[in-house]
């Protein structure tokens, strides 16, 4: 049995733990923390291939889904399957004696990993959406597609346009893998920090705080989240000011909610908000809709409303088909997962889909940052350029400095 030791180291070995059952197992992992949680969860799947399935969540067993930013030929997301299953406190210590067996065997049969073979077994390769050329990571081709969005919005053509860019940052010989994923869950604890790990298809970490979905018992659980200003005094969320532009952003992903349960004649659902919440150093507007779903008759709501959902239009824009024509002509990137949906299907009764935002496609040598900014007729572009910055430091920081 461990001897009782300070959190911070505590939280080191729970997260070393993990991370040391994921990559000599071969296979695929994942591990992940809830907002307003102290649990961490991996699920590992020993499969050397990619698995996929169908995005029938009730007929899905226990895993982790990943889902791309735009479908698949075939409409299926890849699959870590919960082969195995463990969870620990955060905050206390392993005992060694508790560990399943087939962990145990495990243990013992690899040597610790070092940070930098942490490092090493990070992908070399990684899925691709598109084959599509790509000038993303300019700032000039940036400015210039939010030039062409707000045109667009002024032609009627569009609402609103969610443009996204990349940012390559060097992965720095100090890397420490664990010190950063425990860092993202210390400064984050109102997002899912996330971390999972697919053989010839990505390594992923994020802290993303927007819920696209969650069924738990009867009740299925969905957000609109929009609107982004840097979090700033003694309690930003009770002095932040919005603007009409933000306050408009925020109020079209909520009518997009609820245009979705018009298409399948649901009438009896619950919402409340918008209200300013804090993720990281930024603030955002938030509303919240809960549906009864043994009250209402729809046992298989999860599904149907993943399918009407996503891409949603706080990743892509209104009319939903109208915004992402404009995006596949004009931006210019392969998002690959970023504003994909990812999170644990079936562990416990319950299954939990986030929008895979504030995320970095991690590689042996570089981590590739992703961000957007709702674009409307009131934008600025040089402004929207800089939220994409704010949001790029969410997790920038922590892979070039992980004691942040």
């Amino acid at each position: 049995m461990l001897t009782e030791i300070s959190n911070n180291h505590t939280q080191i070995e729970v997260i070393q733990l993990l991370l040391q059952l994921g990559f000599t197992s071969g296979g695929s992992f994942a591990l992940w923390k809830k907002p307003q949680s102290s649990i961490v969860e991996l699920v590992l799947d020993e499969a050397e291939g990619p698995v996929k399935v169908n995005l029938n969540l009730d007929e899905l067993k226990a895993g982790f889904i990943v889902h791309p930013f735009i479908d698949q030929e075939d409409k299926k997301a890849f699959f870590i399957r919960a082969n195995k299953h463990l969870s620990f406190h955060l905050n206390k210590p392993i005992e060694k004696n508790d560990l399943p067996e087939w962990a145990k065997v495990q243990l013992s049969n690899h040597k610790q990993l070092s940070p930098e073979q942490l490092q090493e077994s990070l992908n070399t390769t990684a899925y691709s959406g598109s084959s599509k050329k790509e000038n993303s990571e300019e700032k000039s081709h940036f400015l210039e597609l939010v030039k062409k969005g707000i045109q667009a919005i002024e032609d009627k053509q569009l609402e609103k346009v969610v443009p996204a860019r990349r940012k390559t940052i060097p992965i720095l010989a100090n890397f420490n893998l664990e010190n950063s994923i425990i860092s993202l869950m210390n400064a984050y604890p109102n997002t899912f920090v996330n971390f999972f790990h697919i053989p010839k298809i990505g390594t992923w970490m994020g802290a993303t705080p927007e819920l696209l979905m969650q069924t738990k018992g009867d009740i299925f659980t969905t957000m609109s989240l929009a609107g982004t200003q840097v979090a700033s005094g003694d309690n930003p969320t009770k002095s932040a000011a919005w603007t009409q532009k933000e306050i408009e952003e925020q109020a079209l992903v909520s009518r997009y909610i609820v245009s979705c349960f018009k298409i399948i004649r649901l009438r009896e659902y619950e919402e409340s908000g918008p209200k300013t919440v804090l993720a990281g150093n930024l603030l955002h507007l938030r509303s919240d809709f809960k549906i009864d779903m043994k009250a209402t008759g729809f046992p298989q709501l999860g599904s149907v409303m993943l399918n009407l959902l996503h891409p949603t239009s706080a990743v892509s824009g209104m009319p939903r088909k109208e915004s992402q024509d404009f995006l596949r002509q004009y931006e210019e990137l392969d998002r690959a997962f970023y504003a994909g949906f990812i999170g644990p299907v079936n562990i416990q009764g319950e299954t939990s889909i986030f929008v895979n935002l504030r995320t970095a496609q991690l590689f042996r040598d570089k981590a590739l940052l992703y961000a957007g900014a709702g674009v409307t007729s009131d934008s600025i572009p040089e402004k929207e350029w800089e939220e994409t910055e704010l949001k790029c430091q969410i997790i920038g920081k922590f892979i070039q400095n992980p004691t942040n």
